[in-house]
Parts: C-alpha cells; structure tokens; sequence
C-alpha cells in the first residue's frame, strides 16, 4: 500500500467510526482470506462460487460500515443483521467448497467465520443496550 493511501486513510480514521470496530476489521482480514483462498479454485468457478464466495465477504465489512454511518441505532442494527446475512451465506459457500474438495474442513477460514459472527453479534447487542 502506497504511503499516500496510508495517509489517507490515517486522516479519515477520525471521521469513521467503523475504523474503530474489530467486527469490521476481522471482516475485512476475511475478505482478503476469501479472495486468496478462491484463487486456487477451478478456473469453472470463477463465475460461479468464487464470484458468490468474494459478493457475500465483501459484504460484511461493507454492511457494518454502512450502519456505522447511519443516524441511529435501529438502522445500525439493521445492518448489523444484514452483514450477519452475508456472513451466514459466505459460511455455507465454504461447507459447499469443502463438499467439493476444494478447501479442507479444518481450514482456518472457518475460525475467522466463527470469530466475525460473535464480534458482529456482540456489536448488536451493545448498541441495542
């Protein structure tokens, strides 16, 4: 990363609060696992469950930032339920890729699913409190 996106985004940390959340920075490590994971699918997949896989992962953090911004705590909750959606489609792409043989049931992948899902809850419950 160049050091003027750095300084960039370094800048706008203030301005947003979703760069303080560890929900959407796990969300985002996700996103990054997913894209280098479906790298090594069939080239078939490419327009099948890798675009699937990458649509529902980037959807997470994207959801959670997008509530973030919102004005209030019942749209944020929204999209809390929304990104948990996203993170419940994206796990059951992973068990199908595991069906396929194309990853292992005891990837680390699913770890990180299961470490976003408590963060993405435990957000929800402490803005609804």
């Amino acid at each position: 990363m160049s050091s003027v996106t750095d300084s960039v985004r370094e800048e706008s940390k203030g301005a947003r609060g979703h760069y303080k959340l560890e929900a959407w920075k796990k969300a985002r490590e996700l996103v990054l696992i997913i894209y280098k994971l479906t790298q090594a699918f069939p080239k078939e997949e490419m327009f099948g469950l890798t675009a699937q896989m990458r649509r529902a992962a980037v959807s997470i953090p994207s959801n959670i930032a997008e509530g973030a911004a919102r004005a209030g705590k019942k749209e944020f909750a929204q999209f809390l339920n929304i990104s948990r959606g996203s993170l419940s489609e994206l796990e059951t792409q992973l068990l199908i890729a595991t069906d396929l043989g194309y990853i292992k049931n005891n990837d680390p992948v699913f770890e990180l699913v299961d470490l976003v899902s408590r963060l993405i809850t435990g957000l929800r419950k402490s803005i609804q409190s």
